[in-house]
């Protein structure tokens, strides 16, 4: 059974922003490795390009959260992108040694409390990640509603990799009575 863990989400702090990098991509690394064991020397290349962290950490609208334990402690975090009433969902960690135990969904929600007039949450994830896919869908309420690859590009990101391996789109609609709104 997962560990409940309760966490607050505290906005990233210029002097933590290569510490919050380097174990976001840890967990991206460790996530890659975990699902692609026959791969060779995965450490040649990064998991998490550092242009998709700036580029995301500097959006419009984006809001860079540490989740940290009642003891202080960093647990993971999140990058989103907030545009009116859509969301999106850039990267969401949870580092190495403090994985599957709650601490992602609790992540997650404590972002939707923070934003309960986002109607639409976006978000993707590499198709080989069968646990991301998992958490999106079955922890978090995310639907699969494109797959993007060399045959059907991303338009809003043709250049950020080679999808001919593959990237889920996910969507998660809020109804407007879970949203509180009259």
């Amino acid at each position: 059974m997962k560990e409940k863990r309760s966490i607050r989400l505290v906005r990233l702090s210029m002097e933590h922003i290569i510490v919050f990098k380097e174990e976001m991509q840890e967990a991206f690394q460790h996530g890659f490795e975990v699902y692609n064991k026959d791969a060779e020397e995965t450490n040649l290349w990064q998991v998490l390009p550092d242009k998709d962290f700036y580029q995301s950490l500097e959006a419009e609208g984006a809001e860079t959260y540490e989740a940290i334990s009642e003891d202080g402690r960093r647990l993971g975090g999140a990058i989103i992108i907030v545009n009116g009433n859509m969301g999106e969902l850039a990267f969401l960690y949870v580092k190495v040694d403090v994985q599957s135990k709650g601490i992602g969904q609790a992540i997650w929600k404590a972002i939707e409390a923070m934003h309960p007039k986002i109607e639409v949450w976006e978000t993707c994830t590499p198709y080989f990640d069968r646990r991301n896919i998992h958490f999106y869908i079955n922890r978090c309420g995310f639907h699969a509603v494109e797959f993007f690859n060399e045959y059907h590009p991303d338009p809003y990101m043709p250049e950020q990799f080679d999808q001919e391996d593959g990237l889920f789109k996910f969507e998660k609609r809020i109804l407007a009575e879970k949203r509180n709104i009259s």
